[in-house]
């Protein structure tokens, strides 16, 4: 893996896109995650190339020169749930956003998510996620994504009723704490709950897709789904934990 420059100032928030042939997506989405941040002190914007065909990288070449934004390439291609640990692994904030590099999610939602995480209040979320309200996705994606989410919340009762927003915000120390595997990025509501950290949902916009095509097959992810689920299944059974705090 490629990692390009980095600046030395403060982070406190990292946001974190994982791309796969966005090139018509990314500096548009750049852009909106600018300004809607602008108000957000220290933070770091970093785009994870999860080795793109198109000219992906040629397109994100200059704003990485002038320091806008972090870049880091696979050198070969992994997955979502790899390009968004090598971000948070690369990340210098306390907390990380995540959102998908297709520019349906808003990034307009940042900052409201970011106050529910942050405000280091006694019971405060350690990862928020997005809901998406009115998806502007096909009938065939939606209707797969209702039934997928129910069957589910049946196994892993972890109150999230839209485990496929890509729209996340959480603590970085305690995303690190969890077991990876290929599709975690799916489960992190139930990863986090099952390591006894409190977890909270809002309501966020979604848009459609005005560039590109979409990389997601229904069936062929639907089957791995259902191998993942079980094995998230099996880890929450198996795993008991509750926060620790320091007597003195």
């Amino acid at each position: 893996m490629s990692i390009y420059p980095e600046s030395g100032q403060p982070v406190r928030l990292s946001v974190v896109v994982p791309v796969f042939n966005e090139a018509e997506n990314v500096l548009p989405l750049l852009e909106e995650i600018e300004r809607a941040l602008a108000a957000v002190g220290g933070h770091e914007i970093i785009f994870v190339d999860d080795e793109s065909e198109d000219d992906t990288q040629a397109r994100l070449a200059p704003v990485v020169a002038a320091g806008r934004l972090r870049l880091l390439r696979h050198d070969r291609r992994s997955g979502q749930s790899a390009a968004v640990r090598s971000g948070v692994k690369a990340a210098r904030g306390e907390f990380v956003v995540t959102l998908d590099g297709d520019g349906q999610n808003d990034p307009a939602d940042i900052p409201a998510l970011f106050a529910l995480v942050s405000a280091g209040r006694a019971g405060s979320p350690v990862l928020v996620g997005g809901i998406r309200r009115k998806r502007q996705d096909s009938l065939s994606k939606r209707w797969a994504s209702k039934v997928a989410n129910a069957v589910r919340q049946s196994f892993l009762q972890d109150g999230c009723t839209d485990s496929g927003c890509g729209l996340k915000l959480f603590r970085r120390d305690a995303f690190l704490d969890l077991p990876f595997f290929g599709a975690m990025h799916r489960f992190l509501p139930a990863l986090f709950r099952a390591h006894g950290h409190p977890v909270a949902y809002v309501p966020v916009n979604h848009r459609p897709r005005e560039r590109g095509v979409s990389k997601y097959n229904n069936w062929r992810r639907g089957l791995i789904g259902v191998v993942d689920l079980l094995g998230v299944y099996w880890l929450k059974r198996r795993t008991k934990m509750s926060p620790v705090s320091e007597r003195l």
